[in-house]
């Protein structure tokens, strides 16, 4: 199984086993919803979703079985996950960019992780190197050959 952090469980609300979740997760209307399993914590407990709503800054939801506060906040502060097989979307998740190989005409370095901005996704390489995930610079993305291919910048490398 895949795990793809989508947030973290950060409080409890109510006395009824509703929990607040912080997440900036993309395909939340995919993931926050009647049925689907989400994982919590380093040892990636199985739950499963019951109800959905949104409350201030917070995505709200309750579990199924569990209607008691004292049955969730063992998990206030953990992180949340899903099974990246679990859900489709047409293109990829951020996720799956880590560990890929970047190149312009030559190698430059390994996708180390995505750094999120208000702008726009910047991949950070291995290399110290920073590509904003955007149009102008990422040209092609090839999952199946574990590629990206990026535009050469004057700067954007720190090449000179």
């Amino acid at each position: 199984m895949k795990y793809i952090y989508i947030g973290d469980l950060v409080n409890t609300h109510g006395i009824k086993g509703e929990v607040r979740i912080t997440s900036d997760f993309k395909y939340k209307d995919l993931v926050f919803k009647k049925g689907m399993k989400v994982y919590l914590g380093k040892r990636k407990e199985k739950e499963v979703v019951n109800t959905y709503r949104v409350h201030r800054n917070y995505d709200m939801i309750t579990f199924e079985g569990i209607d008691n506060i004292n049955d969730v906040i063992v998990y206030k502060g953990d992180a949340l996950y899903i099974n990246r097989n679990d859900i489709k979307i047409d293109g990829y998740f951020d996720e799956d960019l880590i560990g890929l190989d970047v190149y312009t005409d030559k190698y430059i370095g390994k996708v180390e992780y995505i750094l999120k901005s208000k702008a726009h996704d910047i991949l950070v390489l291995d290399t110290g190197k920073m590509i904003p995930n955007i149009g102008e610079f990422v040209k092609k993305i090839d999952l199946n050959a574990k590629k990206v291919l990026v535009e050469e910048v004057v700067g954007m490398t720190n090449d000179h």
